[in-house]
């Protein structure tokens, strides 16, 4: 395999493997990392991570948080993160649709972002269970 990867969250390091490729949800898109990728520092925004290894697709929720890449390793930083398989399908489409209803509704500043924020941690854990559920 060509990336160490590790993702750690405050309660506990989260996840460690190794992999092919990785794309992050930075603030500025999507970033792909693959073997021998320039160093970088960049941060996370609350979105869905995909993790690719020889044998398969691994997709993970991270709620933002920053990601260090440098010679051939990835360490990830994030306030939380959750796996595809610890994830109910069924509560994250309704947690989602529910979140796109309130931000659509929202009225003033505070709850507008309030409610993005709320839509984007709903949006990034119904993502993830979409992408497992095309692999089963």
């Amino acid at each position: 395999m060509s990336l160490q990867i590790s993702i750690l969250t405050p309660e506990r390091p989260f996840w460690t493997g190794q992999a092919e490729e990785i794309i992050l949800p930075t603030e500025t898109g999507e970033m792909g990392v693959l073997k021998n990728h320039a160093p970088i520092i960049t941060g996370l925004d609350v979105g869905a991570m995909l993790v690719r290894t020889k044998d398969e697709w691994n997709s993970f929720a991270i709620m933002g948080g920053f990601a260090v890449v440098k010679k051939n390793k990835v360490t990830i930083l994030a306030n939380e993160a959750e796996s595809a398989e610890k994830i109910d399908t069924d509560e994250a489409k309704n947690a989602f649709e529910s979140a796109k209803m309130n931000l659509e509704s929202a009225e003033g500043v505070k709850q507008k972002v309030e409610a993005n924020f709320a839509f984007k941690r709903a949006k990034a854990r119904y993502q993830v269970v979409k992408v497992l559920n095309k692999r089963s």
